[in-house]
């Protein structure tokens, strides 16, 4: 398979080398031919003579300089092309090849009209450097920023980046040497500047592409009303809820009767969580639910922690890492798994803490007015 491949790869080449050939070398040979004529129309030192050499030269180097551009743009599209190179930034590469090209056709020109050797010109080009940085700073930039990307690795074409600061957040589609063309999630197109992602910071998420899953944080914060230690009637209870968490219990109560410590990392497992608070209780059972869920990659870090104290409550974070990467899906898992966190809640007699609206002044009004609880329609589940 391999070896086909690159025979694929061979041909494909050829081809592409091959269409447009004749044209680029009667391109070139054309002005050739016009000069080896030259001395059979004019004799030498003839005024029109020197005018129309000068021309002839200045047309095969402008040939030559288009010929090559030619082919390295065709070389740049083919690689570009081949499933191990198209994610590479090499268009800023090649453009910076043919600008080089270019600018050494330029200096062989003004060479030819002035009579003088490429080589002076060069060496006065020291006296006009100010303003060649000024005319082609974005190009020196583009170019510097250009290696540095390549260099280091840092961008694909394909990769998911996200910069605020200019407004980035998708997917890059292009790098040349003046822009980086990138599609955001709205389906606008930005352009920043390649020095951009060189001087300031940008997040690259193709690691987390590449990855066994992407991270989900999310959580609530709990009431500290509700917080309290399990009853042995309410462990019997919530044996009932759900069979892996039954298991869990009574190997709980297994340890403490040998003397097993809560937070005891042993061969036993069942450091998830405990059976002291409600909240512990809490946390196990959505540890053991993470751990079922078929979209949640268990091989990676998943854990059911509490946050630092805050005056709102306790904050209980459900940290792990989905298969789905695909954005629409991954909503929709965080989302379901968070949904059915908030729904047990009650089960665990816990409550999350929400900020008061008018509703509940309503019916702390209602409930200090003698009012029974019953009436009121929608009223907390739990709570009644």
């Amino acid at each position: 398979m391999a070896m086909d491949d690159n025979l694929k790869d061979v041909r494909h080449t050829w081809v592409t080398l091959r269409q447009g050939l004749l044209r680029r070398v009667l391109m070139v040979a054309t002005p050739l031919v016009v000069a080896e004529v030259l001395p059979f129309v004019f004799e030498h030192g003839h005024k029109w003579y020197t005018v129309l050499q000068h021309a002839v030269w200045i047309w095969f180097v402008v040939a030559v300089v288009m010929v090559v551009n030619g082919v390295l743009h065709s070389l740049g599209a083919m690689w570009l092309a081949k499933s191990r190179m198209h994610d590479r930034p090499l268009k800023g590469l090649v453009q910076i090849i043919q600008v080089l090209v270019a600018f050494l056709g330029a200096i062989v020109v003004v060479s030819i009209l002035i009579g003088k050797s490429p080589l002076t010109l060069i060496t006065g080009l020291g006296a006009f450097a100010a303003v060649l940085m000024l005319v082609f700073k974005d190009s020196i930039l583009g170019f510097v920023a250009g290696v540095l990307l390549a260099e280091n690795d840092m961008i694909h074409l394909g990769d998911w980046i996200e910069m605020p600061a200019n407004g980035v957040n998708g997917v890059v589609l292009d790098v040349s040497l003046t822009t980086v063309k990138v599609r955001n999630w709205d389906n606008t197109i930005v352009t920043v500047p390649p020095y951009t992602l060189i001087t300031g910071s940008f997040v690259n998420w193709r690691g987390m592409s590449r990855s066994g899953g992407r991270r989900v944080t999310r959580g609530v914060t709990l009431m500290y009303d509700y917080i309290k230690p399990c009853t042995p009637a309410f462990l019997e209870k919530m044996k009932g809820f759900d069979a892996d968490l039954a298991i869990f219990i009574c190997g709980k109560q297994q340890q403490a009767m040998r003397g097993v410590r809560e937070d005891t990392h042993n061969s036993e497992g069942l450091v998830d969580g405990s059976i002291e608070t409600n909240v512990g209780l809490l946390r196990a059972y959505m540890a053991i639910y993470l751990r079922r869920h078929p979209l949640v990659n268990t091989d990676l870090l998943l854990m059911v922690r509490t946050l630092p104290l805050t005056d709102s409550g306790l904050p209980l974070q459900l940290y792990f890492f989905s298969r789905n990467k695909v954005w629409p899906e991954y909503e929709s898992i965080q989302a379901g798994i968070v949904e059915h966190l908030i729904s047990v809640l009650p089960v665990f007699e816990l409550h999350a803490f929400q900020n008061s609206s008018s509703r509940d002044n309503v019916i702390n009004g209602l409930l200090e007015g003698g009012h029974k609880a019953e009436i009121i329609r929608n009223f907390p589940w739990g709570i009644v």
